[in-house]
């Protein structure tokens, strides 16, 4: 196969893209990226929800793709499909890492706390919610409260939170359960005042 010149990418299929990339073709690389990187980051973005994290699985997924271009088989589909079946699955494994335990909207102000975009008017009212939620979660035992801050702020599981402070599962989600039970209460008291 020939080089890929950058005037006669776009006149070339996926398909020769793909088979010049794997020959080691460096405007191929450029040329492929530069037709895929909106569908790739695009369906990455949809499934995750945030820029940053579908940057980083886009970028992930073209290396896969350049890493495994030699052994691409036209029978199993198009070379779009399998570029955004690589994307989408990698963007799965994604949101299960992520994945936390399910925590009841009355907690929003946690998720606002790790968001960092906010509009001006809501900035004001976060903030306060924020310190109220400080306050709140100084008042819980240390294991609670180390408990709610992995879960929280950190996105880790009972599970995860279980094996990095060496307890038993059940242990975990007692921790987690009840530290989320008396932030709540604690934050309501704090409302009132």
């Amino acid at each position: 196969m020939g080089r890929i010149s950058t005037q006669s990418a776009g006149e070339v299929s996926d398909e020769a893209l793909l088979g010049a990339l794997a020959d080691g073709d460096q405007q191929a690389v450029v040329a492929f990226v530069r037709r895929f990187q909106r569908r790739l980051f695009g369906l990455a973005v949809t499934l995750v929800g945030d820029s940053g994290i579908a940057e980083d699985i886009a970028q992930e997924a073209f290396l896969r793709i350049f890493r495994h271009a030699s052994i691409y088989d036209e029978r199993r589909g198009s070379v779009a499909t399998w570029a955004l079946t690589i994307t989408r699955n990698l963007a799965i494994d994604s949101l299960r890492v992520r994945r936390a335990i399910p925590i009841p909207s009355e907690d929003r102000v946690f998720f606002e706390l790790v968001s960092g975009y906010r509009l001006p008017e809501e900035a004001a009212l976060v903030d306060e919610d924020a310190r109220r939620a400080r306050a709140a979660l100084a008042t819980l035992p240390l294991e609670q409260r180390r408990s709610v801050v992995l879960a929280t702020m950190y996105g880790r599981t009972a599970a995860e939170i279980a094996e990095l402070e060496s307890i038993p599962l059940g242990t975990a989600k007692s921790r987690l359960r009840l530290g989320m039970a008396r932030l709540r209460t604690n934050m309501t008291r704090l409302e009132v005042q």
